[in-house]
């Protein structure tokens, strides 16, 4: 059955690594900042903390990075609420709902199993949304292959 939603975007891989390994890759502010191509540099995680960086994603350098942590539980889940493709430096969307970002892991046979959702796009305002899902499903893609590169020890 092939069912479509525009409300979350859903990535899955199993990655060659050991559990510990992804989640410190994912829920260690420096550690995510190299394969997420941010710059983390003094921050950490910690519900509730909001964290403000600048990306060094290639096109993207300098363009402003923040996120607000969910939730924390070591080894299964790290998440985080973002305001969805706001890469536009004269558009103020900070009163627009935000997006969940969830980072789960699963040990499975052959390594860690990754299943990134973001949800909450029925929420974004119409004017922004199908946009903002459509690049943030590229970008998903894009990061999932990162981490994946990142913890398998590839470049």
């Amino acid at each position: 059955m092939n069912t479509q939603t525009t409300d979350r975007i859903v990535k899955e891989m199993v990655l060659k690594a050991p559990l510990s390994r992804v989640w410190k890759a994912i829920s260690d502010a420096q550690e995510f900042g190299e394969w997420f191509k941010v710059d983390m540099s003094g921050q950490t995680f910690r519900p509730g903390q909001p964290v403000s960086a600048k990306m060094t994603y290639p096109g993207y350098e300098g363009m402003p990075f923040e996120i607000v942590v969910a939730q924390v539980e070591p080894e299964r889940l790290f998440s985080f609420r973002w305001h969805p493709y706001d890469i536009d430096p004269n558009d103020d969307n900070s009163d627009e709902p935000m997006t969940l970002i969830e980072f789960e892991l699963e040990e499975v046979d052959g390594g860690t199993k990754l299943t990134v959702t973001e949800s909450g796009f029925d929420n974004i305002p119409l004017a922004r949304r199908a946009e903002a899902f459509r690049m943030n499903s590229e970008g998903w893609g894009i990061q999932i292959e990162n981490i994946r590169k990142y913890v398998e020890g590839q470049s």
